[in-house]
């Protein structure tokens, strides 16, 4: 229980800080949204966490649920990384065929 409230508490920061980002104009509406959804759904696994572990033991994963909601979170980050790899390397193409065609035009 004492876990949940701190974990509460910190959710209550993280969200605090998102609306004075907002606030500020230094996120989109687009950002702000998106992070809005995922404090509100880390505050509901939260708050539902015994309901989580019986779900987990249910479909037969050893394990409880905060277990399962960090598997959960290092797979999603892969994910991101991976997606944040490939754009980056996009852009860069991309940055390259700019400054070619701009050298190019320096030469003719």
């Amino acid at each position: 229980m004492k876990q949940q409230i701190l974990a509460a508490i910190i959710i209550l920061a993280f969200v605090s800080n998102l609306f004075s980002q907002k606030k500020k104009k230094e996120i989109s509406n687009t950002e702000f949204s998106l992070w809005l959804i995922f404090w509100i759904f880390a505050a509901v696994a939260v708050a539902f966490i015994k309901q989580i572990d019986n779900l987990i033991g249910w479909l037969g994963f050893s394990g409880n649920g905060i277990d399962f909601l960090i598997y959960l979170a290092v797979l999603s980050l892969f994910y991101f990384v991976i997606s944040l790899r490939l754009k980056l390397a996009k852009t860069d193409r991309q940055l390259t065929e700019i400054a070619r065609k701009i050298a190019l035009k320096k030469d003719e």
